[in-house]
């Protein structure tokens, strides 16, 4: 009897660690799946603009606004529940009232305006009522179990590097961005603070981009340091700079890793054959 009550007794406890350890398990997953990802897609000339997402919070309605280019007039309103898997989705129509050419923004609050839990925004161009092409993505979902399976949450931000050989009069800039619809103004900066250059790329469908920028000239007389810097919109995640150094007009390459590692080894090699060279020649007895 007290055999078979110790084996019952032993079950029971089995039983409810794993009960225990299985909601340890689904609270873990839950906590890994948090933020929102909110995405807005337009193609060339037409008046629709289509939304969608997901978010972490399934049971908190979202509500969105449009608000024109210039800040002051709400156009249009929405408010939608989540699904199961907390994804969502919607569309705006342009109206009449759409009248100004500009990027018109789309928030997405869920919550209470005064403590929301998560804000989200998409900007679409729209140039004599009608939408350019347009992929936008904000997000900051953060998934562990469950992923999105319905969209692609594209990297955000601006990156940007450049590429030039010693001597060179031509600085290759190249670059990507999760802003397809708003181009990327590159701005030339002489170690004296003047702006030497200033030019406009539009980045591709991919939201990749590229500049060749050509040192030499009245503007480029001065040695030192150049700072290239590429910004999209006012955004500090779509800001980013390089520096590049320039005597006499030409590129002088950064000492890098792995001019460094050359070095190294370079040094390491006369060292051991010197030590070498020192045991060949000592006597011997």
């Amino acid at each position: 009897m007290n055999f078979k009550y110790s084996t019952t007794s032993i079950a029971l406890v089995l039983m409810a660690f794993s009960v225990l350890s299985l909601n340890s398990i689904q609270q873990d997953a839950f906590a890994e799946f948090q933020g929102m990802s909110l995405t807005a897609e337009a193609a060339d000339g037409s008046d629709i603009i289509k939304i969608h997402g997901q978010t972490a919070s399934q049971v908190t309605d979202i509500t969105f606004t449009v608000t024109s280019p210039d800040g002051f007039n709400v156009l249009a309103a929405d408010q939608i529940k989540p699904d199961a898997q907390g994804f969502f989705s919607t569309e705006f129509k342009i109206g009449p009232s759409w009248s100004q050419d500009g990027f018109y923004t789309i928030e997405a609050m869920q919550g209470v305006r005064a403590n929301p839990l998560y804000t989200m925004s998409v900007s679409v161009e729209i140039i004599d009522g009608m939408t350019l092409e347009t992929l936008e993505t904000e997000s900051n979902l953060v998934t562990g179990i469950f992923v999105p399976a319905q969209e692609e949450v594209a990297k955000k931000g601006l990156t940007m590097k450049a590429n030039a050989m010693e001597g060179s009069t031509t600085i290759g800039i190249i670059g990507s961005s999760d802003r397809t619809n708003l181009d990327v103004t590159l701005k030339v900066i002489a170690p004296n603070g003047n702006v030497v250059s200033v030019e406009q790329i539009t980045p591709d469908l991919d939201g990749k981009f590229a500049k060749d920028i050509t040192t030499g000239g009245p503007l480029w007389t001065q040695d030192g340091i150049y700072t290239v810097s590429a910004q999209q919109g006012e955004s500090p995640d779509h800001k980013a700079s390089v520096e590049v150094e320039i005597v006499d007009g030409v590129v002088i390459p950064e000492f890098g890793a792995i001019a460094a590692l050359i070095l190294a080894v370079a040094i390491m090699s006369i060292i051991v054959v010197s030590a070498k060279s020192r045991l060949s020649i000592m006597p011997r007895y």
